[in-house]
């Protein structure tokens, strides 16, 4: 999709209200709420006429928080039951972001040649993470992405819980909380499931914060390493994707006590901006570079089960680890070296923190 493709009024509308509707659902939402609450207060109930509306209020209030609280319409079943994944907004948003899926093919360097990396069980691991997860959502939720990539399930911070549209898009794809238990389960029921090893801290990484260059595209790499283990403990793939442009779709200021409070609440507390200072996507291309799939077994093990079988305290099993883990920075890179110059980005350096 090129980007300068035209779009017509009603797709730009559904791309920018679906924008302001999700991303800033925080402050509406319980504005609404603190607005219902006032309205059900102080309303006069003198005359029959003024009690009816005082209990349209009240119920009004009582089902938004039923809504909010139980949740039956953030179950992935319900998104199946309504077909969200085929909603015109999505076909919107993949042609606002020119959405593009490049598989880099660099030869069969696996020992299963059979790996379908569409279909058959492995972590989608997408880099960067965004000020907003834009490139993780919009890969698992469109129908039309789905065909591209394959169904995954997106593992997702438990604060998400804070963010009521997210939360319930995010219950739509089927996700998955972000903690050692949920994310095994998954994985031992045969998931497929994506993640952003960069998490919350990568928002607050890329300019303009002190010391990183605007040309910069700075990613969290370096310590994340519990995906890895994953894969080495259910003896699964790590599939790298580069999501280039995903780190500009919003910008955001500079707040270290935000960043600080972010990391400790494991929440996204950011004061993000887009088109017309509002939290509106700027209008860039998303393209997903799919890098080789890194199976356990290119490890030099004769048997597949062998590290999955090791003591995740042992030396050895960490060496495995480190060494999976450098195979994937490696690879993350060749693939921002390579894309970058196609994608526009020549003068734009990756730096692994």
């Amino acid at each position: 999709l090129a980007l300068e493709a035209p779009m017509s009024h009603f797709d730009i509308f559904l791309v920018n209200f679906s924008s302001l509707i999700v991303v800033s659902a925080p402050v509406w939402l319980p504005s609404l709420l603190v607005y219902t609450y006032k309205k059900w207060k102080n309303a006069p109930k003198s005359t029959n006429e003024e009690r009816r509306k005082r209990a349209l209020y009240r119920n009004l209030l009582i089902g938004m928080l039923a809504v909010i609280i139980v949740g039956p319409h953030r179950h992935h079943k319900f998104g199946d039951l309504i077909n969200a994944r085929k909603w015109r907004v999505w076909k919107a948003w993949l042609k606002y972001v020119s959405f593009e899926v490049i598989n880099d093919q660099k030869g069969e360097k696996n020992k299963t040649s059979s790996f379908d990396p569409k279909k058959d069980q492995a972590i989608l691991s997408f880099v960067p993470h965004g000020i907003v997860p834009y490139g993780l959502a919009l890969a698992g939720l469109p129908q039309d992405a789905v065909d591209l990539i394959g169904p995954f399930r997106p593992v997702i911070a438990s604060a998400t819980k804070l963010f009521p549209m997210g939360r319930t898009l995010m219950g739509w794809m089927n996700s998955v909380e972000a903690n050692k238990y949920k994310v095994n389960q998954a994985l031992s029921q045969g998931d497929r499931i994506g993640v952003c090893p960069g998490g919350i801290s990568e928002m607050f990484e890329n300019y303009p914060k002190p010391g990183r260059h605007p040309d910069e595209e700075c990613v969290i790499l370096n310590s994340r390493k519990g995906f890895i283990k994953m894969a080495l403990k259910h003896n699964i793939p790590i599939i790298p994707i580069f999501n280039f442009g995903s780190s500009k779709l919003l910008k955001r200021w500079e707040s270290p006590l935000l960043e600080k409070a972010s990391n400790i609440l494991r929440v996204s507390i950011c004061l993000c901006f887009g088109k017309y200072g509002l939290p509106l996507a700027f209008r860039k291309r998303l393209w997903y570079v799919i890098g080789q799939a890194l199976h356990p077994s290119d490890l030099g093990v004769s048997d597949p089960s062998y590290i999955s079988n090791l003591d995740e305290s042992s030396d050895e099993f960490r060496q495995y680890v480190d060494v999976m883990h450098t195979r994937f920075c490696d690879e993350i890179k060749y693939l921002f070296d390579k894309y970058k110059d196609d994608y526009g980005w020549g003068h734009r350096t990756l730096r692994i923190v």
